[in-house]
């Protein structure tokens, strides 16, 4: 095998034509070797792909066979005039900032020649965001081709990254549950806007109040705060059903500790002690306070109810009274609802239901005590549960009043109102259910045997886009 070894090659007249080989010979290019085309080259086929120019086309151009074109139209509309045409010639754009919407592609044949088999040497407006297409001529029927098209708009986003608390999925939604307190850790809070992936949703409870003892009143539920954000151009919203007293929007995360307080619910009276129950405690999450339920009131008049998230009902005793105030310190939307009243007078007797946070707390109206104020369900653990329910209030009388007419606590957690004539079942559901807020119930008159109901556990719930 002989070798040659120069360093150019050269035509022998100037500006000549340089042959390698005959038809039919093959050259070999080793391993290793790097070819550099410093110029154009024809000839050599195409494989259905152009070559892309970087530099974004921001005014009126003429587009070349085997190339691909970034149009940034944010300015101002753009016109591309297509090259004479020829079979397998190609030419590629692409929509640079997503702006076809907005100000619009005209890609214009040249005389003659057809897009797509339309009219002769008529133009198409693309306009649509993000549209990208890539045309190939194919003959005079037809001229210029679409083969590909896309109208992908999405831009890159990672999404939330944390620990702490038991964790949870439903879906593409991360749920973080903390039953006491704890640290919810992000250590990424995602980047980009679709989905908007740094935005949590929440529900923070507050502690249930303790119910009164000696014709003592029903409890108030914790505050209840759940913030669920809104649909908008740059955040889908979440799945799950909200309460109806969600505020719309979430909280935007930080990569950060967060340090989580789950309040415990106050202490009912104990027997054979006379007088209110205690207010339960606040829960936090970030900027948001559930402040703690009222507690419920109880003993010799004038007996003042607590004011709280949702408020504590009134005593009995046949002295007038209202239920402790709900919503303190005011939020909005409104955290609870205060406690039922008593009207005073002899009889009746009976004691009032505390607040919850889907309503006040009921009025007395009889000798039967009355049941507290309902909560609310939301699904956004990933299935619908009811909680900040008001405590109910204490029965007066005999077991005709009492038996089986015990009233109810509020659906969602709060505890049932006793009386020492209560059957035994019933003194267990004094008590709020934890992890609701529920406010706890009031016991009856002497002889005291029976404890005021504490007021159950709030909680902490946050949830995201994680996929």
């Amino acid at each position: 095998m002989s070798e040659v070894k120069v360093n150019k090659i050269s035509p022998r007249t100037n500006c000549g034509t340089t042959t390698l080989g005959d038809s039919g010979d093959s050259f070999v290019i080793p391993s290793g070797v790097t070819i550099t085309n410093n110029g154009t080259q024809t000839g050599f086929g195409r494989t259905g792909t152009v070559n892309w120019q970087t530099t974004p086309k921001t005014g009126n151009f003429a587009a070349v066979n085997g190339e691909g074109y970034f149009v940034n139209t944010t300015s101002g509309a753009v016109t591309m005039t297509m090259p004479s045409g020829s079979a397998g010639a190609i030419v590629s754009i692409q929509d640079y900032n997503k702006t076809f919407d907005s100000n619009a592609l005209t890609v214009t044949p040249a005389s003659g020649e057809k897009i797509n088999g339309g009219d002769a040497s008529a133009s198409l407006i693309i306009a649509t965001e993000g549209q990208g297409l890539t045309f190939v001529y194919v003959d005079s029927t037809v001229g210029w081709k679409t083969v590909h098209e896309n109208e992908f708009t999405a831009g890159g986003a990672t999404h939330v990254i944390a620990t702490g608390g038991t964790i949870t999925c439903c879906g593409d939604y991360k749920i973080h549950t903390f039953t006491g307190p704890g640290t919810f850790t992000v250590t990424s809070a995602g980047a980009g806007t679709q989905c908007a992936p740094s935005i949590a949703d929440y529900l923070v409870i507050g502690g249930g109040g303790g119910g009164g003892g000696n014709l003592g009143a029903g409890a108030g539920a914790g505050g209840f705060r759940e913030g669920k954000a809104a649909a908008s151009p740059t955040h889908t919203a979440p799945p799950h059903s909200a309460s109806p007293v969600a505020a719309t929007t979430g909280i935007t995360l930080s990569a950060q500790a967060y340090t989580i307080t789950v309040g415990s619910g106050g202490a009912g009276i104990p027997a054979p002690t006379t007088g209110p129950g205690s207010a339960g405690n606040v829960s936090t999450f970030s900027t948001i306070t559930a402040a703690a339920g009222g507690f419920g009131a109880g003993g010799a008049p004038p007996a003042p109810s607590g004011p709280g998230g949702s408020g504590g009902g009134s005593g009995g005793y046949g002295s007038p009274g209202s239920g402790g105030c709900g919503n303190t310190p005011p939020v909005s939307p409104s955290q609870g609802n205060p406690g039922g009243g008593t009207p005073g007078g002899n009889p009746p007797y009976a004691s009032a239901g505390g607040g919850g946070i889907g309503g006040a707390g009921v009025t007395v109206n009889s000798t039967l005590g009355r049941p507290g104020g309902d909560g609310l369900a939301t699904s956004i653990t990933g299935s619908s549960v009811t909680r900040a329910g008001g405590g109910a209030g204490s029965p007066y009388g005999s077991a005709t009043d009492v038996i089986p007419n015990n009233p109810g606590g509020g659906p969602g957690g709060g505890g049932m109102g006793a009386n020492p004539s209560s059957p035994a079942p019933d003194r267990a559901d004094m008590n709020g259910d934890d992890n609701t807020g529920g406010g706890g119930g009031g016991t009856g008159e002497a002889p005291k045997t029976i404890a005021g109901g504490n007021g159950g556990s709030g909680i902490v719930v946050i949830r995201y886009k994680y996929q």
